[in-house]
């Protein structure tokens, strides 16, 4: 196994919750540190690798770390714990779903339960809801879940790991967006291996918490104060069965980069990127975005006096799943696409619409 692909399972595989991020962001951290010149993270866990770090122009090259998950809500007298959001997570999907419960004791097991199908009433069968999935670890009474070190607030993840189907695709939990901080340690990996020296400082930045708002991106993009972002983030596959085109665009798993229109994208900054593919021969596809592209991309572009941003996407089945499943192919491509970019890219060039 190579170390990019060793760095792959570690980090994927690893748990990186919304607001507790910091055990993954270290191993992106560890593995970024030698590719870049120096590096900083900020109060909430942001990590930013960063290339000549001298020099006044600064560009970013931005994912996010956290991944979906669900909080200790409440524990009945019988030791069911019930449970609230963090973030996305999915209730249709949580019956008979593993899971670990984070304590400050260590990991606790548990199960998402369900009522088997034998004693569910046919054609009045309940469907999971918050207020019914529950979670058995194991306990007879709130006494006992309290002394294995749960309580109200504990931080719940689905257990389950990254694997290959038919040797094209990579399907796990957490692909959005940790896939993401995989490919632009890449890029920056590429930039190092290939001695290029960039005419501008690189900001390699792996933000928190962008699946309840965006808010690790709208604090480090005050901060770093970039000139232009460039975002990876995912998007949907539309090809699976009960996908809407219609309603959700036509991407598909295979076929390259998304690149999104919309009003936080900035035009000129997509079509040089459009330009990049189209010289370069990489295939990409594309999307429109309604009002906001609902990644950090729009954090990035309304941020200080406003960052010419632009989104390049990764197709992905089964998002907010365990399941969650991305071409290999088009992870190489977003990484070759960001790379040429960068490496063409001229600083001297206007971005004002209105001269």
């Amino acid at each position: 196994m190579s170390e990019s692909t060793d760095f792959l399972y570690k980090y994927l595989n690893n748990p990186s919750p919304t607001g507790f991020e910091a055990s993954g962001q270290q191993i992106w951290l560890d593995y970024v540190k030698p590719l870049v010149d120096t590096y900083f993270t900020d109060n909430y866990g942001t990590a930013v690798g960063v290339i000549n770090p001298e020099h006044p122009y600064k560009v970013v090259i931005e994912a996010h770390a956290d991944e979906i998950s669900w909080f200790v809500n409440y524990i009945n007298s019988d030791g069911y714990i019930y449970v609230r959001r963090n973030g996305g997570s999915d209730h249709m999907i949580a019956p008979s779903m593993r899971v670990n419960i984070h304590t400050d004791k260590g990991i606790v097991p548990g199960v998402f339960g369900w009522p088997a199908i034998h004693v569910r009433k046919e054609g009045k069968e309940e469907s999971p809801t918050l207020d019914n999935i529950f979670i058995d670890v194991g306990a007879r009474s709130k006494e006992e879940v309290e002394n294995l070190g749960v309580h109200v607030g504990c931080v719940i993840t689905f257990k389950d790991e990254l694997q290959e189907l038919n040797g094209k695709f990579y399907s796990g939990r957490a692909l959005d967006n940790r896939i993401g901080g995989y490919m632009i340690a890449e890029v920056a990996r590429k930039i190092k291996e290939s001695g290029v020296k960039l005419p501008f400082a690189l900001y390699v930045v792996n933000a928190v918490q962008e699946e309840i708002g965006l808010r690790g991106a709208e604090m480090i993009a005050a901060r770093i104060k970039p000139k232009v972002a460039i975002i990876t983030d995912v998007c949907h596959d539309t090809t699976a069965p009960m996908y809407s085109k219609i309603s959700s665009g036509d991407q598909s798993a295979g076929k390259g980069p998304v690149l999104t229109y919309g009003a936080a994208v900035h035009k000129k900054l997509l079509d040089l990127i459009i330009a990049t593919a189209k010289k370069n021969d990489i295939p990409f596809q594309r999307a429109a975005a309604s009002r906001s592209t609902g990644t950090d991309t729009d954090a990035f572009a309304y941020s200080n006096e406003g960052v010419p941003s632009a989104l390049i996407s990764l197709p992905l089945k089964y998002m907010h799943t365990t399941v969650e499943t991305a071409s290999k192919e088009d992870i190489n491509n977003v990484i070759e696409l960001m790379y040429k970019f960068l490496t063409e890219f001229d600083p001297d060039f206007d971005f004002r619409y209105v001269v």
